[in-house]
């Protein structure tokens, strides 16, 4: 009878060891409980202008929440409303089932999920879920998928748009990219913040938004040309932008900040500095896919001037002060 080789009779083993954690990581997936305030944990890194009020509708439906900023007294309001602060985003994810974050560049996504000690994915149990909201490289979303599968969980990339309005509201839309079915069980944790939208696998949410991105862009120009045009033409400019807001020039851009533009209110709900930063990503991918877009560049260029000029902390409404300082006028401020 032929003796059998110790090395094979490990390598049977370690087969069987694997095939069995691969079983055990798919049965516990399968046998998940339903996402609720019940039994679903949820962990947040991030607490800004956009994360605090996501967050707080999360508390607010129920769910435990465990949160991390970089600066904790942002975080603070969130823990008055009873969500507990962790000291590093590993320390999130160890108390958690599903963990979102909604940091400000790639950068700061790849520290705060794939940092090796103190990112959250090391220390997510099998099953779990990264959503990160940030806009961010599609290659990166593609990359957390690829380093979640590896250790049994999943990953979800849900760029957002609505601004501070929307994020304060839970009218937000999300674009979603990932797997269908882990997008559609987070559907309940999606509902409270605004409507989810799947947009296909891993890097499409991303794909997504930065062409909305690229539409806003210019709708922004548009919008703040029509008003320094109104102006020169001797027209009341909130009688204008009244006039038209039910016509064909009407847009969500016009309702969030054409006012806050007559106001002089350059208050951030999205900051130019986090608009330069995306439209890079899509001149980056324009040049990636080999096309062009004249009004996307253009965009970027005036937008880039906003941060020469030390402005790229005002909200990307301050764009009326690039069309100001080249035409040499200033709307009168208003209180409408």
């Amino acid at each position: 009878m032929p003796l059998t080789s110790p090395l094979l009779n490990l390598r049977s083993l370690h087969c069987r060891i694997r095939h069995c954690h691969s079983s055990t990581v798919r049965h516990f997936m399968a046998a998940a409980e339903p996402i609720s305030p019940s039994s679903t944990r949820v962990g947040w890194i991030g607490t800004g202008v956009m994360g605090q009020s996501m967050c707080a509708h999360l508390i607010r439906a129920g769910y435990t929440l465990t949160v991390f900023n970089r600066t904790a007294s942002k975080a603070q309001p969130l823990v008055d409303l009873g969500a507990h602060f962790a000291a590093s985003p590993n320390a999130v994810a160890a108390r958690s089932d599903v963990v979102f974050s909604i940091v400000g560049y790639p950068s700061d996504v790849r520290s705060v999920l794939l940092h090796p000690t103190s990112g959250a994915l090391a220390s997510l149990r099998p099953g779990g879920v990264l959503v990160d909201m940030t806009t961010s490289e599609p290659s990166l979303a593609t990359e957390i998928a690829e380093a979640a599968a590896a250790k049994g969980c999943h990953s979800v990339d849900a760029p957002v748009s609505g601004g501070d309005r929307g994020a304060k509201n839970g009218t937000l839309a999300i674009f979603a990219g990932g797997e269908e079915s882990t997008v559609k069980n987070l559907e309940p944790l999606f509902s409270v913040m605004g409507k989810v939208n799947y947009m296909g696998g891993s890097g499409k949410g991303q794909f997504a938004k930065l062409a909305n991105q690229v539409t806003i862009a210019s709708t922004m120009v548009g919008l703040v040309e029509g008003m320094v045009y109104a102006h020169k033409a001797g027209l009341d400019v909130g009688l204008y932008l009244e006039a038209i807001s039910t016509g064909a020039a009407g847009s969500k851009s016009l309702d969030l900040y054409g006012k806050r533009i007559l106001k002089r209110d350059f208050e951030a709900g999205f900051f130019v500095n986090h608009f330069v930063k995306d439209l890079g990503i899509c001149l980056k991918e324009c040049q990636n896919m080999g096309i062009a877009l004249p009004g996307l560049a253009l965009a970027q260029q005036l937008y880039l001037s906003l941060k020469a000029h030390g402005e790229g902390y005002l909200g990307t409404q301050a764009l009326i002060l690039v069309l100001e300082r080249l035409n040499n006028v200033s709307l009168p401020p208003s209180d409408a």
